[in-house]
């Protein structure tokens, strides 16, 4: 593979990542898709970057640090759009567009009412079928 090309699916770490992530438990996603981030040279480990950013976003919003949350989210979602529409398999639109619904939703309740934010909010990372 060239030098600046990407992978055609996402590796091992990246799959676990991203079933963590659906799963809500955003630690364990953010082990995986560290060590993926980590072991990658080219450009599209920011793609795995960008997805665990977002991931500990919900982290940091499910234990009420509303800063970490709104901050992480910000910059994981500017990640992510570099890799619009889609990467990897990845829908990378779908997962910008609903983590800037929560994002404008927790910017909405603020500081004091992090905790009431709606987790059924929180998207899903969406995997084209392998044909």
């Amino acid at each position: 593979m060239p030098e600046g090309e990407a992978p055609e699916s996402p590796p091992e770490p990246v799959l676990e990542g991203i079933e963590r992530f659906n799963r809500g438990e955003f630690y364990e996603c953010h082990e995986h898709l560290e060590e993926a981030w980590r072991a990658e040279t080219r450009r599209i480990r920011y793609l795995y970057q960008g997805i665990l950013q977002v991931g500990v976003g919900f982290y940091h919003q499910q234990n009420g640090n509303w800063r970490g949350a709104v901050g992480l989210l910000r910059n994981g979602i500017e990640r992510l759009r570099e890799f619009e529409p889609e990467a990897l398999g990845i829908d990378v639109s779908s997962l910008v567009r609903e983590s800037e619904a929560c994002l404008a939703e927790l910017e909405r309740l603020g500081r004091e009412r992090v905790r009431h934010f709606d987790r059924a909010m929180i998207p899903k990372v969406k995997l084209r079928d392998p044909a």
